[in-house]
């Protein structure tokens, strides 16, 4: 759903400063999207925005902001970025490659009532505290998904730190594609001096930016997605001379997302369930090919609506970020699992995605047969697929799906025997 006003409209007086920014030329609706994943990411001064439509597209932004702004600068800013990166981007419908066969009618406002149970607990920014019965849900479908993964094939598993090195971003390209989602981990220097200052100066003040001038390290960051950890893992390494190798991890992820955070929709901190293919080209798209279609299956056994089509990653920033991406749609290297949410609204829950030998160059990672390995890897936002499947069933649990209410059923009788048998060595001590 895009956000946007009739080129007449005006927005209801608020404390917020607007500045209408007029584009070098309309820009086709169906490209709407790329604009408006772009606009709070051009600067830190822009509170809120919205597009300027009409019959020949969108024909301007209009941003808000707590300070007057630069007209010129952020007209500057704005067609920069939709000249360089959108306007190139061809106009084609998403290619739907699957549609579920149920219709379910989505509950509106579900976040609000979810909130109202104490069930979520928004804690800052992009931050989502969760309770019952998310949590339960949450290990029935990671449960669900593992083992999905584990009936066709040899897995191994792993659990990852959370901090992951720069440099591993950097070999995987990452910083270039997408420097706008990099959460960096610092540091104070490590000198005595420097804690004694620290010590000193906020000792009862309030921190604030002038602390990073004691702060050199960016050797980490927090990691944006799991396979980079995979890939490092691998790095240098000789794999699938005995067939394909699969990896996966469940894990922390965090991206900035600007304003954009909103519900459990886009979260800055979040959980991925991550599958990791290594093997040939051949292999790893049959093996992709084969978790599509199983995880459709699930979908559909779970009466869950939604569909599959072609899509692409944010790039951002650099001036072959269009070509990327419509590099990317025409080869069909990416699909995304998308579930309603709202009545016009849908998410990505999770992605199906090809790398060819791209990550087996960058880490040096070769086949058994020689040559750099290919790659495919699946990945579920678990928060996401929780709360997708509350907005379409509900928090009671008596209209889930049968599946579902046994797993939950199940844990709660396994809770109840943990809690007698707590009872019973208790009353048992001498």
């Amino acid at each position: 759903m895009t956000r946007s006003e009739p080129a007449e409209a005006v927005r209801p007086s608020s404390s917020l400063f607007a500045t209408r920014i007029a584009l070098r030329s309309p820009i086709p609706l169906p490209l709407a999207d790329e604009v408006e994943r772009r606009i709070l990411f051009l600067s830190s001064d822009f509170a809120d925005f919205d597009l300027v439509t009409g019959p020949v597209g969108v024909t301007g932004v209009t941003v808000y902001s707590a300070e007057p702004l630069d007209d010129a600068e952020v007209t500057r800013k704005v067609n920069t970025a939709v000249d360089t990166e959108v306007r190139p981007q061809f106009v084609t419908p998403a290619k739907v490659v699957w549609r579920s066969p149920v219709e379910r009618e989505v509950i509106e406002g579900s976040f609000e009532k979810l909130a109202r149970a104490g069930a979520v607990i928004q804690t800052g920014e992009g931050q989502i505290a969760m309770g019952e019965p998310l949590l339960t849900l949450f290990q029935y479908f990671d449960r669900a998904l593992v083992e999905l993964l584990k009936s066709s094939f040899k897995v191994q598993q792993y659990q990852y730190p959370t901090l992951i090195s720069t440099a591993t971003l950097q070999e995987a390209g990452y910083i270039t594609a997408f420097p706008h989602h990099l959460l960096f981990v610092t540091r104070l220097h490590n000198d005595i001096d420097v804690y004694r200052e620290i010590q000193s100066t906020y000792a009862d003040a309030p921190l604030d930016e002038a602390l990073l001038q004691s702060c050199r390290n960016v050797d980490y960051c927090l990691p944006p997605t799991m396979c980079y950890h995979t890939f490092s893992q691998y790095q240098g390494r000789t794999v699938g001379a005995d067939g394909p190798h699969v990896v996966t991890a469940l894990g922390k992820s965090f991206r900035f997302e600007a304003g954009y955070a909103t519900t459990m929709e886009r979260l800055w901190d979040f959980t991925i369930r991550e599958m990791v293919f290594m093997g040939t080209r051949a292999e790893v798209l049959g093996m992709r090919e084969l978790m599509m279609t199983k995880i459709f299956d699930l979908m559909r056994q779970l009466g869950m609506s939604g569909h599959c089509e072609v899509g692409n990653d944010p790039f951002f920033g650099s001036a072959d970020t269009s070509d990327r991406i419509v590099s990317q749609r025409m080869m069909e290297l990416k699909y995304e699992l998308r579930l309603p949410v709202g009545s016009d609204r849908t998410i990505s829950v999770g992605s199906f995605n090809f790398h060819n030998d791209l990550f087996g160059r960058s880490f040096g990672i070769e086949h058994g047969d020689g040559g750099p390995v290919s790659s495919a890897c699946v990945g579920f936002g678990m928060e996401r697929l929780v709360y997708a499947f509350l907005c379409q069933f509900g928090l009671d649990e008596r209209n889930w799906p049968a599946a579902v209410r046994s797993h939950v059923q199940g844990q709660a009788q396994t809770l109840h025997n943990q809690r007698i048998g707590n009872e019973v060595c208790i009353n048992e001590r001498p």
